[in-house]
């Protein structure tokens, strides 16, 4: 029987599930959205169960639509949201409380408080990682403390946390893991030492029992229950969704970027074998550990990418569907002075400040709707310019390219406008489902599908090449005028 690799692509407001042949090309998707819940400003949740519903729903639909049973699946590659908590029980499986996401800021507080004690330094130095809410140690933390007997529950060892992928292992094979690059995302892993800290663990009271096993990215954690797909399949790849993504483009050397634009937008850069230092409040994250050698990262994490999109659609009402923004902001020549700071979860590299708020400056009585929608695509491509500013000055090398992914990647005049910011080729791959991809590569190696990261380099193929054509003196005055405009949004909320 012909064999496939089986991505789970657990995102932000959607779960995917993509089918992908031994030549990387996509024999099946299946997506269905979930639900998000705000029921604070700042507050972002999930309910773990619906991220665990949708992603099964997404799994079996797509083998059912593309007539594949689950003996043709070679292995299962999972991807997800990083940093997203969820706490559980591990005799009943079920939830003790809402996921807290990624882009919550309920902990910033706390963060500032730990800030006060002197301890950032320490946290940078162990984990890469800044001091913020952005990550999971204080949701952790919060969670222990806010949900009744969850510390006590914690310490007697009937609970479990995990980033999205661990509840997913947890749910699919009943093993508890993590792999070791959504570890790095916790604020709670020793990068250098490839393991959980004790230091860390005190400092945000979270007991080590809670703790999921360390496995690499690349390797197989389990068979899955067969009551979910009907035959026990392999487990054999986890990354978080922006590492998986780097991977699937290929990004295997030093000094390649890519860029997601997704809900939020993510550049990074690889680093080498050894932990990066940024000066410029960048992140040094594990890339994915393979056969025992780690590969590490330079990433830039920017809030509201296509997030920004999503309020135009659902908070404004000035677009139906995501995808209407292209057409309605290339309806006019420029945004007409416009920009729109989508500060509505603070700002992430390199300001992180989580008391920043959204704004739209530069409006008069002649801005209209698509001056708006202009202004969102081109504030997306204003935040990455600024992360690839800070990457070159960290890296201290030219970056040559920068590989482009996620839906918002199909936007033309994004792409175009973001090549014309960065003063380098923006490039878009024929196959954008790079996330899926590179978490079904990850998998694809621990089970010989595939056999080298060199024979996973020449499946990537180039659908279009944005070359920068915009004078550099523009392009140097539009900057300019964005980080006028970033400067009115910050610390609004302190």
């Amino acid at each position: 029987m012909r064999q496939f690799i089986l991505a789970l692509d657990q995102g932000t407001t959607s779960s995917r599930a993509i089918l992908f042949d031994r030549d990387g090309r996509v024999a099946g998707c299946a997506q269905q959205e979930f639900p998000q819940h705000f029921p604070q400003p700042g507050w972002v949740e999930h309910d773990a169960l619906d991220i665990w519903n949708s992603q099964l729903a997404c799994a079996r639909e797509v083998l059912r639509t593309a007539g594949i049973v689950p003996q043709q699946l070679a292995a299962i590659g999972i991807a997800n949201q990083r940093e997203t908590t969820i706490v559980w029980d591990r005799a009943s499986g079920a939830p003790i409380a809402p996921a807290i996401v990624w882009q919550d800021r309920r902990t910033a507080e706390a963060c500032e408080q730990v800030r006060a004690q002197g301890r950032a330094g320490l946290i940078q130095q162990k984990t890469g990682l800044e001091l913020d809410a952005y990550f999971s140690a204080t949701k952790l933390q919060w969670l222990l403390d806010h949900v009744p007997g969850a510390r006590a529950r914690a310490e007697r060892g009937e609970l479990a946390f995990g980033t999205v992928d661990s509840w997913l292992g947890f749910k699919l094979c009943g093993r508890h893991v993590t792999d070791v690059s959504n570890a790095s995302r916790t604020m709670l892993f020793n990068i250098h030492t490839m393991r959980w800290d004790e230091e860390l663990l005190d400092l945000f009271g979270v007991p080590a029992a809670l703790l999921p096993e360390v496995v690499s990215s690349s390797g197989q954690v389990g068979l899955t229950q067969a009551e979910w797909l009907g035959h026990p399949v392999p487990i054999a790849g986890i990354a978080g969704d922006q590492q998986a993504a780097t991977f699937g483009q290929a990004c295997h050397r030093k000094g390649m970027v890519k860029n997601t634009y997704g809900t939020g937008c993510f550049m990074l850069m690889h680093a080498g074998e050894l932990p990066p230092q940024s000066r410029n409040r960048l992140l040094a994250t594990v890339g994915w550990r393979i056969g025992g050698r780690t590969d590490y990262l330079l990433e830039g994490s920017v809030f509201m990418g296509g997030a920004t999109v999503q309020w135009l659609r659902d908070g404004l009402g000035i677009i139906r569907q995501s995808s209407d923004v292209e057409a309605l902001a290339t309806s006019v020549p420029d945004s007409g002075g416009v920009m729109l700071v989508p500060a509505f979860a603070g700002l992430g590299a390199p300001y992180w400040d989580p008391y920043a708020r959204g704004a739209i400056v530069g409006m008069t009585r002649g801005t209209t709707a698509a001056h708006i929608a202009r202004a969102a695509v081109e504030a997306i491509a204003f935040q990455s310019a600024v992360l690839l500013e800070a990457m070159q000055k960290d890296a201290d090398c030219p970056v040559a390219e920068v590989r482009a992914d996620g839906g918002a990647a199909r936007n033309d005049l994004l792409m175009q406008f973001q090549a014309d910011l960065l003063g380098v080729p923006v490039v878009r791959p024929q196959v954008t489902e790079t996330t899926a991809l590179g978490a079904a590569y990850l998998a694809g190696l621990a089970v010989g599908f595939w056999q080298s990261r060199e024979e996973i380099a020449a499946q990537w193929h180039v659908d279009r090449r944005f070359e920068p054509s915009m004078p550099p003196e523009r392009s140097a005055a539009l900057m300019a005028g964005w980080r006028r405009a970033v400067e009115t949004v910050k610390s609004w909320a302190a």
